[in-house]
């Protein structure tokens, strides 16, 4: 009986924050190699399809960089990496095109199973308009853009009803090349452009730590100003720099508030969201 009380309490927990949350689009980044683990991806897209049910909008923008990495080994093509950046060729490219909308569509077919409305999103392209991304010096990153703009329109046509956007990041030009885009970048260009109330980034660790060997240096909260001073005085583990960055671009662009949770603690975008503690660490202006 104490186990099913406990239950009860949860729901109690969560009611005020579906109240508040209803009707507002949530904008999640699901991506790395979290996204290729199965029992992982269940658990977070069971989540997101728990949000639709109360009433939520999620938009979630999915990555593939293993994938991609792993489909260039069959080919006997190495990846190549500029400052973290794929350099992509027009063999890569294409590369990246086809395992991002196998992803896209597995994803589609997973919430579908799940009961979720969900639906494909840019694959083509077309939601998300970039230009060739430039970087000082020689170096020549071929088909890699920089996010111009966000057709608005379009996701928001989607996110009628209950219909979840699965995104992937891929873009457009003005003329129609096709360009690879960061997957935080996108996700942060469009929880932007959508006005979202929070902008969650899925990721491997437990958030935002002083020390990545110490669990106990943990942050659970920051604002602009302490998130900068993280960077600038180079408290932060490398690989967690382009995520804080990307929630920093997203809270100055209006987002009330980012969250960088660990997927792989079971249902975490339930656990952040609709309970007073939060199992992450929250950026907020």
């Amino acid at each position: 009986m104490q186990d099913i009380i406990k239950k009860a309490d949860v729901l109690i927990e969560a009611l005020p924050y579906i109240h508040e949350f209803r009707k507002k689009i949530f904008v999640i980044k699901y991506g790395g190699s979290i996204l290729g683990d199965e029992k992982i991806r269940k658990s977070v897209l069971e989540d997101i399809v728990f949000l639709s049910f109360v009433g939520i909008k999620p938009v979630l923008v999915h990555g593939g960089g293993p994938s991609i990495t792993e489909a260039m080994k069959q080919i006997g093509k190495p990846a190549q990496f500029h400052d973290g950046i794929r350099v992509t060729d027009a063999e890569t490219l294409k590369v990246v095109a086809e395992e991002l909308v196998k992803l896209n569509h597995l994803i589609v077919k997973e919430i579908k199973a799940l009961k979720g409305d969900a639906g494909s999103l840019n694959a083509s392209g077309e939601v998300i308009r970039a230009k060739k991304k430039e970087l000082k010096g020689k170096v020549d990153l071929g088909f890699v853009g920089e996010i111009s703009a966000i057709n608005k329109p379009k996701i928001m046509e989607r996110l009628k009803g209950v219909h979840i956007p699965v995104v992937c990041p891929m873009a457009k030009d003005a003329k129609r090349q096709l360009y690879n885009v960061n997957a935080d970048e996108a996700a942060s260009a469009i929880a932007v452009a959508l006005g979202a109330e929070k902008f969650v980034l899925l990721t491997n660790v437990k958030g935002v730590m002083r020390n990545i060997e110490d669990h106990e240096s943990f942050i659970s909260s920051l604002n602009i100003k302490e998130a900068k001073s993280l960077i600038k005085e180079q408290v932060i583990q490398e690989g967690m720099i382009p995520k804080l960055k990307a929630c920093l671009h997203t809270v100055e662009g209006g987002v009330k508030k980012t969250h960088i949770i660990d997927a792989k603690v079971p249902h975490a975008l339930l656990l952040e969201i609709f309970t007073n503690e939060g199992i992450g660490t929250e950026i907020t202006p």
